[in-house]
Formats: C-alpha cells, sequence, structure tokens
C-alpha cells in the first residue's frame, strides 16, 4: 500500500471533488448529471455510451465507524437498465476487492422477479467504478486504469459481457496540464488536483469541463453549503492524521504487513503518540477558515467543529 499524507489544511478556490460533498455536488444531482455521464463515458469509450441516468436512493457506508465516512457512492440506472456503482474510496481497505464483488452481486441478485417461475434469467448489465486514493499492493507502478471482466483462463477472451470493474488509483496518474492527452486524462486530472487548482487551466477549455468549474467555485456556495463543504474538508483531514499516525505506530512496530491490524492499533492505542495532534491541527485550520469567511458567528463555529466556544475564541485572539 502506497504511504498516505496530509493534503495542507486549506479551502482553495475549487471544492475538492475527492470529498463527500464535493463529489456529491460535482457528480451526485439532478441539474450537473450531465457530468457524470460525461465522465462515465470517457471511462467506458469504446464499450458503450450512455444518454441517460436515473439516480437510486442507495448509498454504502464503511467497514467500521471509524472509517465510515471514508466511503462514499453514487448509484445509478442507464436508460438501458444497466446498473452502476461509482465509489470513492479514500482509505485504504484490504478486503476493498471483495467489498466491489459483493456489491455487485447485490445488485445481480435484486434483479431476480419475486414469485415468477418463468423468469429466463436475463440480466442487465452491471458496472462497479472505483476512484480511490491509494494504490493497490499488487498492480504495476505505472498502471492506474484497470479494466476487469470475466474471461477465458486459456484464451483471455471475454467470457461474459455483463459484469464490469474499473479500478482508477488516482495516486498513480501523475501526468501533468503538458501530458493531458485524452479527456480521461483531463478528468482524472481534475479529480486528483481541482482542489489545489487556482484558475481553469487551458487544457481545460471545453464546456463540460468550464461547467464543472463553475460549480466547483467555493465562493458560489451558499453559507450551509459552505459548513457542509468545510465539515467534509474536516472528515478528509482527520482522515488523513489518523492513518498517517497509525502507519508511523505500524511501522514502529514492524507490523507493514500487517496494516490493517496497525491502522486499528493505532486509532485505539495511539492518541497520545500524536492522533490527536492531528485532528487537533485540522480544527484549528477549519476554525481559522471559518473566520475569514467572516459569516458565521462563535456559537456556530464551536458547533460545527465540534469544540468549546472558548475554544473558539482563544484561536480568534490569536488570530
Amino acid at each position: 500500500m502506497k504511504k498516505q499524507t496530509p493534503q495542507d489544511l486549506k479551502i482553495g478556490r475549487y471544492i475538492d471533488p475527492l470529498s463527500d460533498f464535493g463529489f456529491k455536488l460535482l457528480f451526485g444531482t439532478e441539474p450537473n448529471k450531465d457530468l457524470l455521464i460525461a465522465f462515465l463515458n470517457e471511462l467506458l469509450k469504446g464499450r458503450k455510451v450512455i444518454k441517460n441516468l436515473t439516480y437510486n436512493k442507495n448509498e454504502s457506508q464503511g467497514p467500521q465507524s471509524n472509517f465510515r465516512k471514508s466511503i462514499f457512492d453514487l448509484n445509478c440506472t442507464g436508460q438501458e437498465g444497466e446498473q452502476f456503482i461509482i465509489e470513492v474510496q479514500r482509505i485504504y481497505q484490504h478486503f476493498f476487492m471483495d467489498r466491489a464483488v459483493y456489491y455487485t452481486s447485490s445488485l445481480i441478485l435484486e434483479q431476480g422477479p419475486k414469485g415468477s417461475p418463468s423468469w429466463d434469467f436475463n440480466l442487465k448489465e452491471v458496472y462497479f467504478i472505483g476512484l480511490m486514493d491509494f494504490s493497490f499492493d499488487n498492480t504495476l507502478p505505472h498502471l492506474y486504469h484497470h479494466k476487469v471482466h470475466l474471461a477465458d483462463e486459456a484464451t483471455g477472451n471475454r467470457f461474459y459481457e455483463k459484469l464490469s470493474y474499473i479500478f482508477i488509483e488516482l495516486p498513480k496518474f501523475s501526468k501533468t496540464q503538458d501530458e493531458l492527452e485524452t479527456d480521461l486524462d483531463r478528468w482524472l486530472f481534475i479529480l486528483k488536483n481541482m482542489g489545489t487548482l487556482e484558475k481553469i487551466p487551458v487544457i481545460l477549455n471545453k464546456q463540460i469541463f468550464e461547467k464543472l468549474f463553475n460549480i466547483a467555485e467555493t465562493a458560489k456556495l451558499t453559507k450551509e453549503e459552505y459548513m457542509l463543504y468545510q465539515k467534509s474538508m474536516l472528515d478528509k483531514w482527520t482522515e488523513s492524521a489518523i492513518l498517517k499516525s497509525a502507519e508511523d505506530r505500524a511501522a514502529e512496530k514492524g507490523m507493514e504487513k500487517g496494516m490493517e491490524k496497525g491502522i486499528e492499533k493505532g486509532i485505539k492505542k495511539g492518541i497520545e503518540k500524536g492522533i490527536e495532534k492531528g485532528i487537533e491541527k485540522s480544527k484549528i485550520e477549519f476554525v481559522h477558515n471559518l473566520f475569514i469567511d467572516g459569516r458565521f458567528t462563535v456559537s456556530e463555529i464551536a458547533k460545527l467543529v465540534g469544540v468549546s466556544e472558548d475554544f473558539v475564541r482563544e484561536l480568534q485572539d490569536k488570530a
């Protein structure tokens, strides 16, 4: 597993699309459905063309309460009945692929009509798309885009057409603006870098990308949306702080091969070893950002961040 490091604790000009709030605002709302369709069509290029989608009311939760906010997804149905799970996974999970298979199996099982003896088992297509903010253990260093399907082991030919998995290891995507060649390159560059950009790169001068950046401007968020985004980013920063402390603790004890157990021990026993320092840093930066915004009272900030009003006033005095 590639080691993760916390990002700078700053709110930029544009929303981070790998935050829960950002991903769902940009790709999970009816007015912005064309953004998701455009992205999926690039991922599925040469396989199929999606003309319309319907959002399903179905979300998955993380495997542990500590990390439940590190996983968020969209569940959609295409115009031909095909189903899509688009999932963002921010933190390494040992059985991530098992969960992907479990989710798609559940969607397949749900297609069976209840109480109908005449069903011929004609299934609709099911796609799982995993956008990962970490890397697999056993993939090639340069290979970040994985298309997985059932194939004949002897010939390599596709054996079954209606079940597909696409995994994107975003940490491996290292192309610069000048190296972007395809629209898929551009989408992946946006997913990885939008939260740190200060202007729209010239290479992204297309109507669909201009709409995306226009929606993603943090200055255009309402007060309530800004609060939700700040909270979403606080969750992301806190996860990074917890994970880094847990990884360091696991490494010290020689537990690199048992990373998941190391993370659990780090969470339970590593508070005094630095976890709470990372969390406190995240909260301090969160409070600071809300001060800069200027629309929030001390009471509102304290309630949103989960700290006392005295804590907020102390930071206000030091500002």
